[in-house]
């Protein structure tokens, strides 16, 4: 591929997938994934922080999302009712890449580095969430559990849904885990 074909940021990320599944993302180098898509290191730098970055890069977005929804909840809602609003947006906006995302997280159980990376990101969308709430009048602790909560609600249902082939509806499945964690904390 020539270097002035588009969608160099897709083909990069197109190609490091490739490259982590086929070798591991341990033994794949920038380098690799540049020559792979046909570009430059350089351009892959333009895109990209590092190679964890191509798939953690819609992080950011994830998180917007999340805490827009929650903002933009009716104030009636108790603030579970809150997160789970912005978990469904979320659920609904991943179940768009379904083949993508079930990628993505075998490439990352197969690795500690990107696992813990991982939970980076899901304690960062934590606090985003428990700030969110804060703004919503929801003081601490129950502003950080209940973003704890939610962030936990959708790790189990987000490995559920990669782990049935993304034969089910994300959000769907989202609902049911927090359904089973209001039976838990009700004593049922």
């Amino acid at each position: 591929m020539g270097r002035w074909q588009p969608d160099a940021r897709g083909r990069l990320a197109h190609a490091a997938f490739a490259l982590y599944r086929e070798r591991g993302f341990e033994q794949t180098t920038v380098s690799e994934i540049a020559e792979r898509a046909g570009l430059t290191e350089r351009t892959f730098f333009r895109h990209f922080a590092d190679k964890r970055e191509v798939l953690f890069a819609g992080a950011q977005a994830l998180q917007e999302l999340l805490v827009s929804t929650v903002a933009k909840a009716p104030v009636s809602l108790a603030p579970i009712d809150a997160v789970a609003a912005g978990l469904g947006a979320a659920g609904a906006f991943l179940q768009e890449g379904p083949e993508l995302a079930q990628q993505r997280q075998a490439i990352i159980v197969a690795s500690a580095e990107l696992q813990e990376r991982e939970l980076i990101k899901l304690a960062s969308l934590a606090s985003a969430l428990a700030e969110a709430l804060r703004r919503r009048g929801v003081n601490d602790p129950a502003a950080s559990l209940t973003a704890e909560a939610g962030i936990a609600v959708f790790k189990v249902a987000f490995e559920r849904w990669v782990l049935q082939a993304n034969q089910q509806d994300l959000p769907r499945l989202i609902r049911e885990s927090l359904d089973e964690l209001r039976a838990v904390t009700a004593g049922r």
